[in-house]
Order: C-alpha cells, then sequence, then structure tokens
C-alpha cells in the first residue's frame, strides 16, 4: 500500500474545527495525545513560521534539489507568494508579468486554462457515468425479468432475485471497490486508475446487453459495481488535485449536480430506445458505456496529477504538469511548491502511519471519530430518506400506480429532468445558507411529500388520472425538496469534515458506507413491495428521517 497517498492541500483553515453539522471544537495540535495532529489539519501556513528570505532560499534549494534547477529563481519568487497569498503585491522581487497574472487570477475566479477546463469537463463525465449505470436497470426492469423466467408477483424467490440483481452494483461498489482505490492509484496513478475503471465500466454495461441468464447478468453487474465504486473515490480526488484552491469546493458541487445531469440521460436513452421490442431491456443496460467509453478515450489527453506525481518523486514531472493547468508558470510554481510543502508537514504528522493505520484512527481518535460519526450520519440519511428506490425503481413504482409501460418511463424522465433543476439552485444556496440548514428545512418536507405519495397510491376511485396523478406530483415534490437539501450536502460534507491527511480513508468509509446502504436497499424494495404493498414500503422510511433531522 502506498503510505504517502494523501488528501489535496488546504491552504487556509482554522483551529476552531466543526465535527459535526454545526458544532465547534477548539483543538490544540496536541489534543488527541497519539500521534499528536493526526487527528487536526495542517491548519496553518508553514511558510509563515520562516522569514520571507529563509522561504525564498528553501525554495530554491528544492528546486535545485528535485530536477528543477532552470526554475529556481521562479520558485523563490512564487514562495515569497505562497507566503502571504493576498498580500501578493508586497514581493518585491515579482516581474511585472507575473504580477499582472496574479491580479487578473485575483478578479477573475473562474479563469483558468483549457487544459484545466478539459479535465474537469472530463471529471463530470466520470460524475454522470454513475447517474446513467444506476438508471439503466430502471427501465430495464420493466422488462427483464420475464425475459429471465422471474415471476415477480408470486415468487418470493424471484422477488430477492431481482433485488439483488439491481443492488449489487452497490454492494460491490461499497465493500470492494472503494478499498481497492489505494494501491490502484498507487501501482497507475490517477489517469490509469481512472482509464481502468472505464474501461470496466465501458465494457460491463455492453456484456449485460448479451446475458442469457439472471446469474450472468448478476456476474456481470457484480464487476461493474467495483468499477463504479474504484471510479467515485477517485474521480473527485483528480479533480480536486488539478483544480486550484480557490474553486475547488465548488467542484464537489458539481459531482452531485453531474451524477444527476447523469440520472437524466439515462431516462432519455431509456426512453429513445422504448420501441426496440424484446431487446429494449438490452439496449438499456447497454447504453450505460457511453459515458464510460468517452471518459476513457478522454483520460489520455489529460495530464497526471501534479500532486501524484510529486508524491511519488517525480517533481520535474509534476511540475510541468501543474504548468499545463495554470494560466502562468508563476501560479504553477506557487501552487506546486505549497503543495510539498503541504505534503511534508503531513508526512511529518503522520510519522509513517500506513494506510490501515489511518484507516482505524477514523475510529479511534477522538476528532476524527466526530467527523466520521458526522459523514457515516449524512450518508446513511441521504439513503434511508428513500430517494435511491425512486432512481432504482421509479419506472416500476409508475406501472404500478397504473401507467402503462411507455408512460411509466416518461414519468421517470420527468424526474430526472426535475432532479437536474433542482439541484442547480444548491450551488448557490449550500455556502449561504449552511448544510445543517439546508438539510433541517428541505427533511419535513420530504416526509410530508413521502407520505402523501405514499397515501396517494391508496386512491383507487375517480379517473385513472385522478389516480395517478398525485403518485406522480408528490414524487416530484419529494425529489425538488430532497435535489435543495439532502442530495448535494452528503457528499459535499463528507468531502469537507475529516482532516486532510484523513480525507482519503474518511471518504472511502463514507462512500462505502452510502454505497452500502443503497445496496441493501435496492435488494429488498421488491420484496418490500409485495410484502408491505406500495403504500407500505413508501412509509416504511418515514421514521427513518429522524436519523437526519437528529
Amino acid at each position: 500500500m502506498d503510505n504517502k497517498e494523501l488528501g489535496p492541500d488546504v491552504p487556509q483553515a482554522s483551529h476552531n474545527e466543526k465535527d459535526g453539522l454545526g458544532h465547534s471544537h477548539d483543538l490544540p495540535p496536541s489534543a488527541t495525545g497519539r500521534r499528536g495532529s493526526t487527528a487536526v489539519n495542517i491548519v496553518e501556513n508553514p511558510l509563515k513560521r520562516v522569514t520571507p528570505e529563509q522561504a525564498a532560499h528553501d525554495a530554491r534549494v528544492f528546486a535545485e534539489t528535485h530536477g528543477l534547477s532552470e526554475h529556481a529563481e521562479l520558485f523563490s519568487r512564487a514562495a515569497l507568494v505562497a507566503r502571504n497569498q493576498e498580500q501578493f503585491n508586497m514581493v518585491k522581487e515579482l516581474k511585472e508579468d507575473e504580477r499582472q497574472a496574479l491580479e487578473y487570477e485575483r478578479d477573475h475566479k473562474w479563469h483558468g486554462p483549457k487544459m484545466l477546463w478539459y479535465s474537469i469537463s472530463l471529471c463530470a463525465i466520470g460524475a454522470a457515468t454513475q447517474g446513467w449505470d444506476q438508471t439503466g436497470s430502471n427501465g430495464a426492469n420493466l422488462s427483464f425479468p420475464q425475459e429471465f423466467g422471474l415471476d415477480e408477483e408470486n415468487s418470493v424467490r424471484d422477488q430477492w432475485i431481482v433485488g439483488l440483481v439491481n443492488s449489487i452494483i452497490f454492494l460491490t461498489a461499497g465493500l470492494i471497490g472503494a478499498f481497492i482505490v489505494d494501491p490502484l492509484n498507487h501501482y497507475f496513478g490517477r489517469r490509469g486508475e481512472i482509464f481502468i475503471t472505464a474501461c470496466c465500466l465501458t465494457a460491463t454495461p455492453i456484456a449485460s446487453g448479451f446475458t442469457h441468464s439472471w446469474q450472468e447478468l448478476f456476474a456481470v453487474r457484480f464487476v461493474m459495481g467495483i468499477g463504479i465504486g474504484a471510479k467515485n473515490a477517485t474521480v473527485p480526488i483528480y479533480s480536486a488535485e488539478m483544480a486550484p484552491a480557490r474553486v475547488r469546493g465548488a467542484l464537489v458541487m458539481f459531482w452531485q449536480l453531474w451524477v444527476v445531469v447523469g440520472i437524466f440521460l439515462g431516462f432519455c436513452a431509456n426512453v429513445i430506445v422504448k420501441d426496440t421490442g424484446n431487446i429494449s431491456w438490452r439496449l438499456q443496460l447497454g447504453s450505460a458505456f457511453i459515458p464510460s467509453f468517452l471518459l476513457g478515450i478522454g483520460i489520455f489527453f489529460c495530464p497526471e496529477s501534479p500532486r501524484w506525481l510529486m508524491k511519488h518523486g517525480k517533481h520535474a514531472k509534476g511540475f510541468r504538469s501543474m504548468q499545463r493547468l495554470r494560466a502562468h508558470d508563476i501560479i504553477a510554481a506557487r501552487d506546486f511548491y505549497y503543495s510539498w510543502i503541504i505534503y511534508e508537514e503531513e508526512l511529518t504528522v503522520a510519522r509513517g502511519a500506513g494506510y490501515f493505520q489511518r484507516l482505524w484512527d477514523c475510529f479511534a481518535v477522538p476528532r476524527i471519530r466526530r467527523a466520521n460519526y458526522g459523514a457515516s450520519t449524512v450518508m446513511i440519511a441521504q439513503q434511508m430518506c428513500g430517494i435511491n428506490i425512486i432512481s432504482f425503481y421509479s419506472s416500476t413504482i409508475f406501472r404500478n400506480a397504473g401507467y402503462t409501460a411507455v408512460q411509466a418511463l416518461y414519468a421517470s424522465l420527468g424526474y430526472g429532468a426535475i432532479q437536474v433543476i433542482a439541484t442547480i439552485p444548491t450551488l448557490f444556496l449550500i455556502d449561504t445558507k449552511g448544510r445543517r440548514t439546508l438539510c433541517l428545512i428541505t427533511f419535513p418536507f420530504m416526509c410530508v411529500f413521502l407520505l402523501a405519495a405514499g397515501l396517494s397510491l391508496l386512491n383507487h376511485s375517480g379517473s385513472r388520472g385522478a389516480q395517478i396523478g398525485p403518485v406522480v406530483l408528490f414524487v416530484y415534490l419529494f425529489t425538488i425538496a430532497y435535489s435543495l437539501g439532502e442530495g448535494p450536502v452528503a457528499f459535499q460534507y463528507s468531502a469537507e469534515v475529516f482532516p486532510t491527511i484523513q480525507r482519503e480513508q474518511g471518504m472511502a468509509w463514507a462512500v462505502c458506507i452510502n454505497n452500502t446502504f443503497a445496496g441493501v436497499l435496492g435488494l429488498t424494495f421488491p420484496r418490500m413491495t409485495n410484502a408491505m404493498t406500495p403504500t407500505g414500503a413508501c412509509t416504511f422510511f418515514l421514521p427513518l428521517f429522524a436519523l437526519g433531522i437528529d
């Protein structure tokens, strides 16, 4: 295992850490008493501990000893900028073009070279892959059970089989995929790992379309889940390690947005192939190869993560990679050198702690345990609110409510479109209103709308439209409330709450929790629907909202 796989650096932070959804704890570096500050973030700029002259000298030595001698003076100036990034104009050693580049960066938050935005756009495709993968089976659920001779109506065994086929991608994503990220990244790099998982997620949807039994489909989706878990844990890290600090936080939100875009595109594909007869479910499952194929091809044109190259001793290559991702050499040198400083600080803090030791610290160290509790809570709450039951089985739910198979596909398409539209405002609300506030406001509405949707399924009087309309309406309203709160908050909060040095292990555990509970729900819902009726299955989730509100 690679003992040096750490999360992206965080330029600014505070000792006043928040462990939960808003609870503060003032922690000195030695608060835990064990390996010191493995339990806390690197919370100050280490360059401020030395004089400007010493900072410039150290940067010059760094360049000369790491194959960057021709850039020694550039790094000395970059160190002075990194020492006090807000007051770079006080650095007299800067050249005029360097000063102008820094001023332009300050005044234009989203400015960057084409390669930066190409790479980030490719990461968005990686997020869309997840959404598309899970909605392909949504439409296929209407016909693949009959193709394989499964009787969902009368056979308890077959109900469990349908649930197992649907849920296995999330069970393996959480229990296997999330935990093979460290060795894959160590041996193949960020780009290599993304390419391998893209190949997996290109081949497995295509293979799904050629299966001849539920056992074959199960086996293919088993492998697909491993690829999903590994990809989902790496693409956000790759994106964060490439992005400038000023936009890094927003990229976490864009991940959630593009996941729901992928869900919508998957529903579009389901509708497009609806009239192809007996092979429609095969095309619905197979269409999920499209974003993965684009991801696998596109990743070849992206640079490797500068931080990954740096952590593996390839400093010259890492700096060249950073130059492709920044608008000016002074910006590239500043970010690359500061990343190295933070990395060295983290190595000192970790004192050789390996991957499994850092994973154990997520449960043993009080500060990290509180962060883990908060992240696990929001991840479980995201699943236990029942939203992914709609993502997995909306077409089945709408058909059971009285729609035809085609109408159910269109209703699911509307669900996907609403999720995209409702997620966009959260990009602007999450930092102004706060994560906890959004959850506390939206959870009661979600509870009411889900209850109303479940009760609407009991209405069997009046016209067909009067019976079906309320079900669709309340499902859509529930989706809007989810998209404004718990949907984007879960991953945003989990990505932020862990100390930098624990971020990969903490996020691996959080993703494991999220995907495993998604798998459990996907496994049990077909049986719940038949044993408890659709209304009972919907209202089952209502008491679980207390977990999220707590």
